[in-house]
């Protein structure tokens, strides 16, 4: 099989994974070899797809609708595997896989890949994707099962060494990222919440199914409380929200909105909020996208 990868994942490895080149070298005999041992037929490579994986359409040897995604180990391919399995098709895609491959490719069940929640109108797409995230929200795994799973505490903790290396250099965003570092604190001091999450939710997220409407796609799962992970639902199209002249207002009501209609405590949703922000923007800042970091550093002023 011949193809080029996405411009958007050769773009993100490049900023982000300093082994993205040498996995990108070794993305087509991966392919090749994944879609050989599963007897899949390749239809296309999904554009633009995302910043981690690759994502193929494909159609199992029945004739099956399916999809295939093939992610570097930095992404934690068997994290993703074990939080699709403990759900089980509730909420999120189902695996048609049924023990961990070798080769840590996953072969999902086909979704509509270019149709999500974003597509929506924003007051609907916020309600079906939070309804979505509810789902998700269950026990994770005990015993051997939950070793895949970082904790919110290890995950932030981090990214608050990489914030303070960051701003060490970078003045300007400096008591953004102390007011973020605090709230972290804070936040980490109560006894911790324990719920499987999904990790890197979004509106973009989540894509319309057959089986059910709505369903989950792409975790980066890990553990801890259900504030984390809606707060990066709060800052979904960004760009629209600092376009407007009610822009910090319209922030506000929605904080407001999403705590309450998921049962979620608000000072703890905007705390997450401002600190998953803060760490967007300076990663975006470190990277050379600075148009992101200035709209998400912004956004984080008005929490």
């Amino acid at each position: 099989m011949v193809f080029e990868p996405p411009q958007r994942l050769v773009r993100a490895l490049g900023e982000t994974a300093p082994d993205g080149a040498r996995w990108l070298e070794g993305l087509p005999e991966a392919v090749r070899e994944a879609v050989a041992v599963r007897e899949l037929t390749v239809e296309r490579v999904q554009v633009p797809g995302g910043r981690s994986s690759l994502v193929l359409l494909v159609r199992t040897s029945d004739g099956g609708p399916a999809v295939l995604k093939l992610a570097p180990a930095r992404a934690r391919p068997e994290s993703e595997w074990a939080a699709l399995a403990h759900w089980n098709g509730l909420g999120a895609v189902r695996l048609l896989e049924p023990s961990p491959p070798a080769d840590g490719a996953l072969l999902l069940e086909r979704l509509h890949p270019d149709v999500s929640v974003r597509s929506l109108p924003e007051a609907k797409a916020l309600l079906e994707a939070a309804g979505t995230l509810r789902r998700l929200w269950v026990e994770p795994p005990s015993g051997d099962a939950a070793r895949p799973f970082e904790t919110v505490a290890e995950r932030t903790g981090r990214q608050a060494e990489a914030m303070r290396a960051s701003a060490a250099g970078d003045p300007e965003v400096g008591p953004l990222v102390s007011a973020a570092l605090a709230v972290r604190e804070e936040l980490l001091a109560g006894p911790p919440e324990h719920r499987l999450l999904h990790g890197t939710f979004r509106q973009s997220k989540v894509l319309a199914g057959e089986r059910m409407p709505w369903l989950a796609v792409g975790p980066d799962p890990l553990v801890g409380e259900c504030a984390f992970d809606l707060a990066r639902l709060v800052r979904d199209r960004v760009e629209d929200l600092v376009a407007q002249t009610s822009g910090a207002a319209t922030t506000r009501r929605r904080v407001k909105r999403l705590a309450e209609s998921l049962e979620v405590d608000q000072e703890r949703l905007r705390g997450w909020t401002l600190f998953r922000a803060v760490e967007s923007g300076v990663r975006a800042r470190r990277v050379g996208r600075g148009q992101d970091a200035e709209l998400l550093l912004e956004f984080a002023t008005w929490l």
